[in-house]
């Protein structure tokens, strides 16, 4: 019995490998959007600076975390710092009245469009395993992230283009690396195709001017049937049988992706509403536009990295750093929300904002953070969440979620949920196990949903 199980696994597997069709052939209910935008501000911005102002923290500025908290788990000992109040004020917008930091003046006057979740809450303290855990929920390495699981669930909208596309920041790689959004255990062609910023995403994208289509498709045909004897002589091999397929998928992009990289057609109102040509936002605002773009243009996942290695991880001054960020990334954010509204794509794009986790209410080294996995802020927009909507609460100083809180696997069930995917159903057998995103755990909250 053992050994069949095995042996039937390994054909589900190679099934999996040479079928492009999606995981789930049917929607398991209603979703209130078809694509998401996963903007990664990569390193942990601070919620109690951003968008959970904390009148106590104010009012304790200076002095010792109470007793009354109880013992804190930092990875820098600051426990028995000083608590260190917000750096900017925080001021009410819209008629919702949601508090947003003056740091982020532009993203605010979206107030009425986000939901915030207060309440996040993640189970490492160090940067790997926080954005391992917040890509594939998990703090180990290897797992697939939810990318690479919404493409094998849904697939993408345009054959053309990949399911999954992600913007690294040209600064640097974040901490963890690639593995963030590899497919993990899933079919490699699963995995996040990265596009790289500036003004040429994709390179060698033309073939040479020798190359007629003709010859080319005939080179590609060549290829592929000796790739596909190769294949046949070793049995399933998941990552031959990818690599096949890009060699495919490469050929479709030549004439599909260079008009959707191009944005020298948009007008100057969309450039200057993303904030491109000015020196501190040109580089993000790009990436935003080309997020909208790919979006537009089928990709089903795209994840856009805000922050190189250390990004938005304010360890010495949090007023220094996060001034710094918020400058790069406040524009351009609120021209996304405001282009998707504009251009009729809000209702069916799942817009998320967040890091891997917080900051400490305590300060270090004087003026900064440490890392805060216990209690945070991540907002979500657009397809079918509630805007203008503060949901759950972190004690009274920041420190922690308690009211409502909401897990990484409950983040991740709640966006399947709202991509019509039930997250207990979305799985991929592997040893004897039906895998997936949230585990065992996970439940969506509704109290979100529109």
């Amino acid at each position: 019995m053992i050994a069949l199980a095995s042996l039937l696994a390994d054909e589900q597997r190679a099934a999996a490998a040479s079928d492009d069709r999606p995981a789930i052939a049917e929607l398991h209910h209603r979703p209130r959007a078809k694509r998401v935008i996963f903007l990664f501000m990569h390193g942990g911005p601070s919620q109690v600076d951003l968008f959970d102002p904390k009148p106590t923290l104010k009012k304790l500025s200076g002095q010792t975390l109470p007793d009354s908290f109880g013992m804190v788990m930092t990875r820098r000992k600051v426990a028995e710092n000083p608590l260190l109040d917000a750096v900017r004020p925080f001021a009410q917008h819209g008629e919702s009245g949601l508090p947003v930091s003056t740091l982020l003046p532009e993203i605010a006057k979206h107030a009425d469009s986000l939901c915030v979740l207060r309440s996040c809450h993640g189970d490492s303290v160090n940067h790997p395993q926080s954005v391992y855990q917040m890509n594939t929920g998990s703090i180990l390495m290897g797992k697939p992230s939810m990318g690479s699981w919404i493409s094998y669930g849904l697939g993408s909208e345009n054959r053309d283009m990949p399911a999954f596309v992600v913007l690294p920041d040209p600064g640097g790689g974040i901490k963890g690396g690639p593995p963030a959004w590899g497919n993990g255990f899933l079919p490699a062609r699963h995995q996040g195709t990265t596009l790289r910023a500036g003004r040429n995403p994709i390179l060698h994208l033309a073939p040479p001017e020798s190359m007629t289509d003709t010859r080319q498709r005939a080179i590609l045909e060549f290829v592929g049937a000796r790739n596909a004897e190769h294949l046949a002589a070793r049995g399933a091999d998941d990552e031959l049988s990818a690599r096949i397929r890009a060699y495919e998928l490469a050929f479709r992009m030549q004439s599909a992706a260079p008009a959707m990289v191009d944005i020298s057609g948009e007008t100057d109102a969309t450039r200057q509403m993303y904030g491109i040509d000015e020196p501190e936002t040109d580089e993000f605002g790009r990436r935003c536009l080309l997020a909208r773009r790919l979006a537009e243009s089928g990709v089903r996942f795209v994840q856009l990295y805000s922050g190189n290695t250390n990004g938005w991880d304010a360890h010495s001054d949090v007023l220094k750093n996060h001034t710094d960020m918020c400058r790069r990334t406040d524009k351009p954010v609120a021209g996304l929300l405001a282009d998707l509204k504009q251009r009729g794509l809000w209702d069916d794009t799942l817009v998320i904002w967040g890091g891997e986790f917080g900051r400490m209410p305590m300060s270090e080294q004087g003026k900064g953070r440490d890392h805060n996995p216990w209690g945070y802020s991540v907002w979500l927009a657009g397809g079918g969440v509630k805007g203008g909507l503060a949901y759950g609460a972190t004690d009274d100083v920041g420190l922690r979620a308690v009211d409502k809180p909401v897990h990484v696997h409950d983040l991740h069930a709640t966006i399947l949920h709202v991509l019509g995917i039930n997250h207990e159903r979305l799985t991929f057998y592997r040893k004897g196990l039906d895998e997936r995103l949230t585990g065992v755990e996970g439940h969506v909250v509704s109290e979100v949903l529109a």
